[in-house]
């Protein structure tokens, strides 16, 4: 069976190959049973490009919740998206993040004399990864080789090799043991600003929070007051809350934050990822089977 696939608004050509990788056909719009979509983040786009024949819109992103709240997710057409495609190289970022505060380079690299060696050894650190997708599953094998003591928050119930698992109501449970906190979980309502006051106060004087999935799950100000006040050890950020970061926003001036500008997926991986997502999906269409990276309408991941 070949697949008729739309890539568009905007036909780039690796995805027009990953298509055609999968035995599937690039059409125009009107003649597509399916659409890999490249374009704008304006749901207005993807909703104007959807017709009676679309069975199946693939997203170019992990994190679709732009989308979701437009209501532009449904169950059909099914919507699927990009979710751990990606897990390999943002979990490298956040590793390379922790290991970057463990050993104190936020400061060390930025001095211009020599002064006390104030860093850590990071083997064998507690590290609570809430959010247990591509990106903490990726994560949990690269900390293997380190003999990290995992605590791991998600909803699946099941998370090989972890020392604790709790769903993600009750995330806060592993906050006092951490010395790492790494924010991996979804964009969603349910998440926006999960991580405050509140939880800040729960965590080590010296513990780490890295958050390499959205700006929006910390509450900035939060942020900024518990890192001045010392409530916490410092942040390891590559998404902030607003983005990009304004020039002369206080967590530019503070000596304990590492900040990244949204990095963590490089361009030649983003594209490996998501040719590949691709590639399996258009077989999987082919052959009646289920999609990878269904996205859930009532969930919005």
């Amino acid at each position: 069976m070949t697949v008729a696939v739309h890539v568009g608004p905007e036909p780039v050509p690796v995805l027009v190959e990953a298509v055609e990788r999968a035995g599937g056909k690039a059409v125009p719009l009107e003649q597509a049973e399916a659409i890999v979509y490249y374009g704008s983040d304006d749901p207005a786009e993807i909703r104007a490009m959807i017709h009676d024949g679309i069975r199946w819109v693939q997203l170019p992103h992990a994190g679709v919740e732009r989308w979701a709240a437009a209501g532009v997710i449904t169950e059909q057409p099914v919507f699927t998206a990009a979710a751990g495609a990606y897990g390999p190289a943002v979990a490298e970022h956040a590793l390379a993040l922790m290991l970057a505060a463990a050993r104190g380079l936020h400061r060390h690299a930025r001095a211009t004399s020599w002064g006390p060696n104030t860093s850590k050894v990071f083997a064998g650190s507690t590290v609570s990864i809430v959010g247990f997708g591509g990106i903490g599953r990726a994560l949990m094998r690269m900390l293997e080789p380190f003999g990290c003591r995992v605590l791991a928050v998600t909803d699946r119930g099941e998370a090989p090799g972890a020392a604790q698992i709790v769903p993600r109501a009750r995330y806060r449970e592993t906050l006092p043991e951490a010395a790492y906190v790494v924010v991996a979980a979804p964009a969603t309502p349910q998440t926006r600003g999960m991580f405050g006051a509140r939880e800040f106060g729960l965590m080590r004087s010296d513990a780490w929070l890295v958050n390499v999935a959205r700006g929006g799950l910390v509450v900035t100000d939060d942020l900024v007051d518990a890192l001045r006040a010392g409530s916490i050890g410092g942040a390891a950020l590559d998404v902030t809350d607003p983005e990009p970061l304004p020039d002369g926003h206080p967590l530019w001036q503070l000596d304990n934050v590492l900040i990244t500008p949204h990095c963590a997926n490089p361009r030649d991986a983003y594209w490996h990822g998501l040719a590949e997502r691709v590639t399996a999906n258009v077989r999987r269409f082919a052959e009646g089977a289920p999609l990878e990276g269904v996205v859930s309408p009532s969930q919005g991941f």
